[in-house]
């Protein structure tokens, strides 16, 4: 189960897929840069807005991943089914709730936090059409969650290269206006955000019926809601999504901090976080892996092999990022010009980029140790874990940004200050903690 062959076949196709989500971020901010530079720091303040409400359908799909991948290990296959069929109608009863919040709370919430007119037009110009997404994205990462916990994620390449390719064609033709179309600018991006969701959607579902692995897990079957079945994935998940809901928030108010520096400063930031996500795409599929391969584990009754495993995903994951974050430290200019022309930005953008390369290391390294503890289905300790973090991360954030205001590369030093304590008391309870007594 833990072979190097096998992590390879369940991480590759999860990496394709944060790869192709990741191709979205920095296409919609490499083409937002070109058209000025209020719209590149708009879209951070705007796309992470977005992202935090995002995470809350989200991570109820990682609980009811954690729970496909603990039956499976089982090899209950017929009880996956309902984990899945319910996992979905919540989900869709989620993107209406949150949808309809979002349209009637972010206008006000954004005039009270955004100081730029400019940036606050921009960013609600962008957010109007990008929350249509909801009702693509909820759907979509149920059946992410069903084919990760299933250890059958090839089927995600395919939809990798759909989601992406569907952004590139839609941004280039609405964002500028080509081929006919109306040049929309911000809100383009967000439009083609919201069809590549949509088109992607529609992959998964024509695949999952032609696929065969409908009668097997007794998937679509939509008789009545099971409460008990719902219960017991929110049991799993409710702290998985105030955790991501909370860190994702916080990382807003990163933004918002920064975005009281001036426009320039946010500009840079947004490229520094463009990069930043596309070079996490290692770590973040292999801790993918380890969440679900932990689950499995402990599923098959191998818990005494748990750690030697995380043990192994570290390793891993530093041979394979070491040299890219190396080559990133010396060379940052090369990749600052993916998002923009302006010299002037691109001087400012350097410094962070060398900041993200360094934090990057110790983002994969805590990120797989943290999706390991939340693979055990502790997820209340994981959520006491980044609350507390939290704090002194917010607190950092804003002494440096706002108390004592200094350079945006010095504010970037808070991802060390977040994912070296993630880390290290997430393995500190794998060796010391309770987690071999629960039953899920």
């Amino acid at each position: 189960m833990t072979s190097n062959k096998n992590i390879f076949n369940i991480s590759y196709p999860i990496f394709l897929t944060l790869a192709a989500q990741n191709i979205i971020n920095v296409t919609d901010t490499a083409f937002l840069g070109r058209v000025g530079e209020v719209e590149l720091g708009a879209s951070a303040i705007a796309g992470v807005f977005y992202i935090a409400i995002y995470t809350i359908g989200f991570g109820f799909s990682q609980g009811a991943q954690i729970l496909i991948g603990r039956r499976n290990g089982e090899k209950n296959y017929s009880l996956i089914g309902p984990i899945f069929n319910n996992g979905l109608v919540f989900n869709f009863i989620l993107s209406i709730v949150l949808f309809f919040l979002a349209f009637f709370f972010m206008p006000g919430l954004m005039k009270l936090l955004v100081s730029s007119e400019q940036i606050y037009h921009a960013s609600l110009e962008y957010l109007d059409w990008r929350i249509y997404g909801f009702f693509f994205s909820f759907f979509n990462v149920m059946f992410r969650a069903f084919y990760v916990g299933t250890t059958r994620t090839r089927v995600l390449t395919v939809s990798a290269i759909i989601t992406a390719g569907t952004n590139v064609l839609f941004d280039y033709l609405l964002i500028f206006g080509h081929g006919g179309f109306p040049e929309l600018g911000m809100a383009g991006a967000a439009i083609a955000s919201v069809i590549a969701e949509a088109v992607t959607l529609l992959y998964l579902v024509i695949y999952t019926l032609a696929s065969g692995n409908v009668k097997r897990y007794n998937l679509f079957r939509f008789e009545k809601v099971e409460v008990k079945t719902v219960k017991q994935i929110l049991d799993l998940s409710i702290f998985i999504m105030f955790q991501n809901f909370i860190s994702i928030s916080t990382w807003f108010f990163f933004f918002i901090f920064i975005e009281r520096m001036g426009e320039r400063p946010l500009a840079a930031t947004n490229v520094g976080r463009s990069m930043y996500v596309l070079l996490m795409i290692p770590g973040s599929a292999l801790a993918t892996t380890t969440n679900t391969l932990v689950s499995n584990l402990i599923g098959a009754g191998y818990k005494d092999k748990v750690v030697p495993f995380v043990n192994k995903m570290v390793r891993i994951v530093l041979i394979l990022i070491v040299p890219i974050m190396a080559f990133t430290f010396m060379f940052p200019e090369l990749f600052a010009r993916i998002y923009t022309n302006d010299a002037g930005l691109i001087a400012a953008s350097i410094p962070v980029m060398r900041v993200v390369a360094g934090a990057v290391i110790v983002c994969a390294v805590g990120s797989i140790i943290f999706n390991a503890l939340s693979g055990t289905g502790n997820t209340r300790t994981a959520f006491a874990i980044e609350f507390i973090v939290l704090f002194f991360y917010l607190a950092y954030i804003y002494y440096t940004a706002i108390v004592h205001p200094t350079t945006v590369s010095v504010v970037w030093f808070s991802e060390f200050v977040y994912w070296i304590p993630i880390g290290g008391l997430s393995y500190l309870y794998l060796l010391k903690g309770n987690w071999r007594k629960k039953e899920i």
